[in-house]
């Protein structure tokens, strides 16, 4: 007899032993031997050793290893074979489900999209039958796994796991997920972040005031802005782009409820002082990265309570504002066909948090006070309005007449975005011309999503391009942006810390996590040259 007709054997005994199955003690072992025969053997076993798992306890140790190994096995099938029955050891055995959804955890690397689809399939088994266990599972490998597995595992939570439905997630499940989630962030490069902050939002957590305000919390954690600390940090592109990716995840949650205050006064006090601003345009990697961050600030800048010393951080806007509102030039009476060149994106947030600002506090506007700076902003204003007129003109006559697909090209997007640009540019520059300055135009600034009648803001959950909120809009003096519709607003892009990671997530595996440590999680290396983290 050979050894596949043994194995059918040993299958037909045990399917027929009926109350007498724990008497075949031996049949099973030879099927789990058989993990290290021919490539029908061992697809056979895997078969085989799943059906009559529970029978032999005192085994489970044996055969739970035996199919990992499968698992690992050189030959495409064999290893999808497995993954499709690693689900079998897991019922009516909590341990067994734990152990499973780790190494499945594991698996979420693969690249073969057919293994991958098996891999999920599985995953979402072992949740159907005991999720509490199979979830602490796949969090034992965010906790211990590598950059790329922890990726992955927070992206199944995220596109997966929360869209299985409230009788798999009941409260006690989500209250488990959130907690572990809390725990995670403990330790997270920039992308983790968002994306822990992002499965946070899809909870209960996002539904109610005390959960938008628990959320704003924590992204106030991460930023460090209560840290003792905070008065004495250093400004350097580590700290920027951590503080630009915390308040873009807290911003969606600010209210009249719940303040923007914290965030903002830091960006007046830290960020916006000459000496800092020019650190951040001086940044090896800059990504845009000033633009990114006078975009989240103009954001915030609606939601804040009363500025104490609201003259001295008005003032910062204002100086900074300035950089983009250059003089006009004495011998250029007229622009003709050719306005000047400004830096549009830049402007509209700059206009925007001072406008707001000054709506909120009339009575601090320092430069209204001093005649000169007054009569300083005001030429360089109408400088501004001539060159946004002239541009708005060029773009009215570049899109018109067009109209359903024609305006949907990347270029007509381009040129969409920039005309709400200097739309509200043009706007704001009315309010800010009056002497005193007005503040009766309510804009939507140009990238933002509009709200619902409920006043939140529907961003789609999106692991695409990382990139998609680095560009600015459409400034007259670039050539080439990327089309508006990647312009998605908190959708924030990898996180770049330092030298050590300038060259973003897909190229280098350095963990430059929030807690300011370097390092990496356990495990490592590709799947295919190392064993599962057993235990």
């Amino acid at each position: 007899m050979d050894n596949i007709e043994r194995l059918y054997k040993c299958y037909e005994l045990l399917s027929e032993a009926g109350d007498k199955i724990t008497e075949h003690v031996e049949e099973y072992k030879e099927i789990l031997q058989a993990v290290k025969g021919t490539s029908k053997e061992k697809r056979l076993a895997s078969q085989f050793i799943g059906n009559f798992f529970k029978y032999f306890p005192d085994l489970a140790d044996t055969a739970i290893d035996a199919i990992f190994d499968l698992c690992e096995d050189d030959d495409t099938q064999i290893r999808r074979q497995a993954i499709k029955d690693l689900p079998k050891l897991c019922q009516g055995n909590a341990d067994a489900t734990v152990r499973v959804g780790d190494t499945l955890a594991q698996l979420l690397v693969l690249d073969d999209p057919a293994e991958l689809q098996q891999v999920n399939n599985s995953l979402q088994a072992i949740i159907k039958l005991d999720t509490k266990s199979a979830v602490t599972g796949l969090f034992q490998q965010i906790t211990t796994g590598d950059e790329p597995t922890r990726e992955r595992c927070f992206k199944f939570i995220a596109t997966k796991l929360l869209t299985m439905g409230p009788t798999l997630i009941t409260k006690e499940i989500e209250d488990f997920i959130v907690d572990e989630i809390k725990k995670a962030l403990q330790d997270v490069t920039a992308d983790e972040f968002h994306l822990c902050m992002t499965i946070l939002g899809a909870t209960k957590l996002g539904t109610t005031v005390t959960g938008h305000a628990e959320l704003v919390k924590l992204a106030t954690e991460q930023a460090e802005l209560n840290s003792a600390e905070a008065d004495s940090v250093v400004i350097d592109e580590e700290t920027v782009e951590r503080f630009i990716q915390c308040a873009t995840a807290a911003a969606p949650y600010f209210s009249k409820t719940i303040k923007s205050t914290q965030f903002v006064t830091y960006v007046c006090d830290k960020l916006l002082p000459t000496n800092a601003w020019h650190i951040i345009a001086s940044s090896v990697s800059q990504d845009q990265i000033q633009l990114r961050l006078l975009k989240v600030f103009a954001e915030m800048v609606p939601n804040i309570d009363k500025l104490e010393n609201a003259s001295e951080r008005i003032d910062a806007v204002y100086n900074v504002l300035l950089e983009y509102m250059p003089l006009p030039k004495l011998n250029e009476e007229d622009l003709g066909d050719s306005p000047p060149s400004f830096q549009f994106s830049h402007a509209e947030c700059l206009l925007y948090a001072l406008h707001t600002l000054g709506k909120k506090h009339p009575n601090n506007l320092s430069f209204v006070e001093d005649a000169e700076k007054l009569k300083d902003f005001r030429s360089r204003l109408q400088y501004l309005a001539r060159g946004t007129q002239g541009y708005i003109k060029k773009l009215e006559e570049a899109l018109k007449g067009k109209k359903g697909e024609e305006l949907k090209t990347e270029e007509n997007q381009l040129k969409q975005t920039a005309l709400k640009t200097t739309s509200n540019i043009n706007q704001l520059i009315r309010d800010l011309f009056h002497s005193p300055p007005i503040f009766k135009h309510d804009i939507v600034l140009s990238w933002v999503v509009p709200k619902d009648k409920l006043g939140k803001r529907h961003a789609p959950i999106s692991f695409g391009d990382k990139n998609a909120a680095t560009n600015g809009n459409k400034d007259q003096d670039e050539k080439k942006q990327r089309p508006s519709n990647d312009q998605k607003f908190y959708s924030p892009p990898s996180g770049k810390y330092s030298a050590k990671v300038n060259q973003g997530y897909g190229n280098n595996r350095t963990r430059a996590r929030y807690s300011g440590g370097g390092g990496g999680g356990g495990g490592g290396g590709n799947f295919r040259n190392r064993r599962f983290n057993r235990y």
